[in-house]
């Protein structure tokens, strides 16, 4: 791509005076910065009573839930009041607020406690260790100086909170989400934002039983608090104690995010979990609240723990060759989360884990529409959209489904598969869609096919897998959409036993937290606001490193890029080449590197067909000039490698709305946004499929 030097656009990008809109709110009456006010929650809490009393058809349940767990400990009986679905896990009402204006609720507060039902990878009973209320108090120390917070936790004590916050573990070691933090490791960003299941952090057993607790914590915590502090919480160490750091976090992600008015509450309680948070502790004003024990973290299931056990050990242990963990389930069944989990897990024991993406709606490092391999070097602890990266390779296929071109999906995954170094004994996840039935299972037993698995973890729920269980002994008279199952002749019968087929270990994992295969239908959780979370959290690398107000993209300078330079295509739908400026104009484009040369007669270069080719990032295609042949692009992608671009491919992945409606710093008329238009031109109305069509799976249930 020859890029130009870049130039301010005329008419666009003026310099103007940025207002900070950080503080404006969905809900003008509460913010933030008031979830810490315990007066602010009391008049929730009230007009949520009030809001109940008045539903005559809404029963508050009288009988005490039975307890889930067959652990031999005793566990309090406990009241389970349903709300909102989170992504993995579940919520319900609760509020432990030691202000006046909380009083009403204080008895029955006290009356709520954990369901029973384990929701960590250990056995014992860790709801009775949840930290929470007064005992906040005692083991968390804030210094305001430096702004941070101190807390010591004991053997199996949980965390479970909303928010964002900076972790370092300085004495002793924690987990969270399966990853093990450590004294003496670097501060890890933990991320549980309202979209999905809260994070939890949970304390460890000591390393080392022989050390003197008290003696190596002292100069610890006088680092960090004052005197009086740093001897108050010296008296809560005991063995296996840990010790915390929790600092407040900005990033030009959570920025940027928060400038927009419908995602400002994104990383605070959502309505569902609001009666249950834990306000008035030393850690609210960091960034991070506490919830109560009504509230469930990750949720595993016996065979949840079984599987992650399994296939870790599989990965330590002498195996020939590398492992190759593919995980598929039909949709919001948890597979995303379990595979985040598995790869902090298996970090623990090795320095990279490599990662194949197949799922082309939910996907995990990139925005929506790639598949991708990225070799993971850091934990995950936190949605998608907050670990946003450039994978190793990448191919971007422009859809979030593969329904309109199955084949092109296929050969994208077997190129990818190329791409990677096979001389590695680096563990391979294969992420897959949440399509099971029909067409999206016979791409199943492909991928099973193509790829040299040794794990399928098949996810599933309510006692069933929804399709047919994946085993070795299934895969031999299965039909694929690329593959079929060999004819069983005398030769391939002595063939056979001479050498076995390729086989694998088939795993089946039932997830059992609530809301289980049901989209959420609260704020954020819906599939398409995950995506765009993604593609926004992409749009964020845009903005400056350094703190300050957000810059709206209509005031960043974009690169002058000819169309003689590069290639414009759109690989999903056919577009007539007079229409094509029209249709890419104001949207997101693929930047590609086509294996042949690029050559012009002057005018632009339209491809005529999608190709199959590498994806080294995304822009913005701002505007084009028809004058001077020039598109208009803003991307984050490093200028070194955008010489390489000579393609830009255009999907459909659009733009999310508050780009171009809602982004602070507008003044006038907002560009790209219009009503003056006729329904009647050609391309005007979106198009509209009908879905109706039976699959040809269902064909024989007729």
């Amino acid at each position: 791509m020859k890029v130009n030097k870049p130039k301010q656009v005329k008419g666009q990008g003026k310099s103007l005076k940025w207002k900070d809109v950080r503080g404006k709110r969905c809900r003008p009456p509460i913010s933030s910065s008031e979830l810490n006010s315990s007066p602010v929650m009391a008049r929730m809490a009230k007009e949520h009573q009030a809001s109940v009393k008045k539903k005559p058809n809404v029963k508050r349940l009288k009988n005490k839930a039975k307890p889930v767990s067959d652990s031999k400990k005793k566990k309090p009986q406990s009241v389970a009041k349903k709300s909102n679905v989170q992504a993995n896990g579940s919520s319900a009402f609760t509020i432990d607020d030691e202000s006046n204006d909380s009083q009403d609720w204080k008895e029955y507060s006290k009356s709520i406690h954990g369901n029973g039902v384990e929701t960590s990878a250990d056995m014992e009973d860790v709801s009775q260790g949840r930290l929470e209320g007064d005992s906040l108090h005692y083991c968390a120390e804030r210094d305001d100086r430096q702004n941070l917070a101190v807390l010591v936790m004991q053997k199996n004590q949980t965390l479970c909170f909303r928010g964002k916050c900076l972790l370092t573990c300085l004495y002793g070691r924690v987990e969270v989400m399966g990853f093990t933090i450590e004294e003496g490791q670097q501060s890890y960003p933990l991320f549980s934002p309202a979209s999905h299941c809260p994070l939890t952090i949970r304390a460890l057993e000591s390393s080392d039983q022989t050390r003197d607790d008290k003696m190596e914590a002292a100069p610890i915590l006088q680092k960090y608090l004052q005197l009086a502090s740093w001897k108050k919480l010296q008296k809560k160490i005991t063995t296996n104690s840990s010790i915390i750091l929790l600092e407040p976090m900005e990033t030009p992600l959570t920025r940027f995010l928060s400038s927009f008015t419908d995602l400002s509450e994104l990383f605070s309680p959502p309505i569902s979990e609001l009666m249950s948070a834990v306000l008035d502790t030393p850690l609210n004003g960091l960034g991070m609240i506490p919830l109560g024990t009504a509230i469930d973290g990750l949720k595993m299931s016996k065979t949840y723990r079984n599987a992650l056990n399994m296939v870790v050990s599989a990965c330590r242990g002498n195996m020939d060759g590398c492992a190759v963990i593919l995980v598929c389930g039909t949709k919001n069944v948890g597979k995303s989360t379990f595979i985040r989990t598995l790869i902090n897990n298996l970090l623990n024991h090795t320095a990279s884990v490599d990662y194949l993406e197949g799922d082309l709606g939910q996907t995990e490092f990139t925005p929506p529409g790639c598949l991708s391999l990225s070799t993971v070097r850091r934990p995950l602890l936190g949605p998608p959209f907050t670990h946003q990266c450039t994978p190793e390779h990448m191919i971007y296929y422009g859809h979030s489904s593969c329904e309109t071109d199955l084949e092109r999906y296929l050969e994208s995954l077997k190129s990818l598969w190329r791409r990677r170094s096979q001389s590695t004994e680096t563990p391979v996840i294969i992420n897959t869609m949440g399509w099971i039935k029909g067409f999206g299972f016979q791409l199943l037993v492909d991928m099973i096919r193509f790829f040299p698995v040794t794990h399928v973890v098949q996810l599933g729920h309510s006692g069933i897998t929804q399709c047919p269980a994946l085993t070795p002994e299934f895969l031999r008279t299965a039909h694929g959409y690329q593959t079929h199952p060999p004819a069983q002749t005398a030769l391939e019968e002595f063939t056979k036993s001479q050498n076995p087929p390729r086989s694998y270990t088939h795993l089946i994992v039932q997830s059992e937290f609530q809301g289980v295969g049901r989209q959420g239908t609260a704020k954020h959780q819906r599939t398409n606001e995950h995506r765009e979370l993604s593609l926004l959290a992409y749009l964020s690398q845009l903005q400056s490193p350094d703190p300050g107000p957000v810059r709206p993209l209509h005031s960043l300078t974009p690169y002058q890029v000819p169309h003689t330079a590069v290639a414009l295509g759109a690989i999903h739908c056919e577009v007539v080449p007079s229409h094509m400026f029209y249709a890419a104009n104001a949207t997101l484009v693929g930047l590609c590197c086509l294996g042949e040369k690029v050559t012009s007669r002057g005018g632009p270069v339209l491809l005529s067909q999608a190709p199959i080719c590498p994806c080294v990032g995304f822009g913005v295609l701002r505007g084009i000039d028809m004058v001077r042949g020039l598109y208009f692009l803003l991307t984050p992608v490093d200028p070194s490698i955008l010489r390489k671009v000579n393609c830009l491919l255009l999907g459909a992945i659009s733009l999310p709305a508050c780009i171009l409606t809602t982004q602070p710093g507008f003044e006038g008329e907002m560009p790209y946004v219009t009503t003056d238009y006729s329904f009647d031109l050609t391309g005007a109305g979106k198009l509209r499929v009908f879905k109706g069509l039976t699959r040809p799976s269902q064909m024989g249930a007729q």
